[in-house]
């Protein structure tokens, strides 16, 4: 049986989705849940140890994270932050975490 797949784009593709409505919070979660296995799923294969790090971190906050707490408005954050490279990981890194998720 072979891995499951999930590259960069994909996931930024579904992060749009929810950002522009066409997507619920509970479909974006779901997504999460359904592909987020780091030892059954390949994910960011050919990217940035940072790239792939950042992915890991996005798909499990939004996995993990209450739906009511995952903040729509501020889907660019996640987009950004799979988008970081060496010299920008920690800054969106942390942007995402602190500002992507309400208390």
């Amino acid at each position: 049986m072979s891995k499951l797949v999930i590259t960069k784009q994909q996931l930024i593709n579904v992060i749009v989705a929810w950002g522009s409505g066409s997507t619920s919070t509970e479909q974006l979660q779901h997504w999460m849940l359904d592909n987020f296995e780091p030892d059954e799923a390949d994910i960011g294969s050919g990217e940035s140890e940072s790239v792939v790090e950042a992915m890991h971190i996005v798909m499990n906050e939004y996995e993990l994270a209450k739906e009511s707490k995952c903040l729509v408005e501020q889907y660019q954050l996640a987009i950004n932050f799979i988008n970081c490279d060496e010299t920008n990981f920690m800054q969106r890194k942390s942007d995402f975490l602190r500002q992507a998720f309400c208390d």
